[in-house]
């Protein structure tokens, strides 16, 4: 195994998964949603940074392709799980994470299935677009879910009244729950478009593989 900055970047980014979660076990909310988004842009970075380097470097190795798939996958499924948790199961948002995550386990399968023929299921440009699309939908989410406790705390003593003159502009809005709302709405929307983007860019991939191992997949042709 070839230890370099590449791979140790990649196991880094592998290390930072599960801290997505105990963000949330060990910090309240909104600062667990801060720290989550921080810890994951910073890791999907490396996801970039790590294959640049690599490749800038001449420093590919088999270590870096077979942990850099998993850092990936293992990342974006568990930010999918503490988001769909935290936003009450919105089948938005569940809908979109369940085909995600059906086709990443699905494809990992698939792999391990073909051994040593898995190298017909090399990685395609789709499914790089595919990769930056989910990781953008989930900072979305995670950004829209601090605006969303910030706006829910801070108007909890409010009376509806209070908090429709504070959007609509006829009110005081002395905790700023104007620009809290539009961030609640603006980034939780968008950070769903996107994540519909890629379930469909995901379907889209995993049945290009599919088709690609099918041959594999005959008995005797194995």
């Amino acid at each position: 195994m070839t230890m370099n900055i590449p791979n140790i970047l990649t196991i880094l980014r592998l290390a930072a998964a599960p801290g997505v979660a105990i963000m949330f076990l060990y910090f309240n909310r909104p600062w667990a949603d801060w720290f989550a988004l921080v810890l994951f842009v910073v890791a999907a970075l490396t996801d970039f940074l790590d294959g640049y380097l690599a490749r800038l470097w001449k420093q590919e190795s088999k270590l870096g392709a077979m942990l850099d798939p998993i850092a990936d996958k293992v990342m974006v499924i568990i930010a999918l799980m503490v988001i769909a948790g935290f936003s009450g199961m919105n089948p938005w948002i569940l809908l979109p994470a369940t085909l995600i995550i059906f086709r990443e386990v699905f494809v990992s399968g698939l792999r391990e299935f073909l051994g040593d023929t898995a190298g017909t299921l090399k990685v395609t440009k789709l499914a790089k677009w595919k990769t930056t699309a989910q990781m953008i939908g989930i900072a979305l989410l995670f950004a829209a879910g601090a605006f969303e406790h910030y706006f829910g705390m801070q108007s909890l003593a409010m009376t509806s009244e209070m908090v429709e003159a504070a959007l609509n502009g006829t009110g005081p809005d002395d905790f700023g729950l104007w620009w809290k709302y539009q961030g609640m709405i603006v980034g939780g929307w968008a950070g769903i478009i996107v994540l519909w983007v890629a379930a469909v860019l995901t379907v889209l991939t995993g049945w290009d593989y599919f088709n690609k191992s099918r041959p594999y997949l005959i008995d005797g042709d194995r």
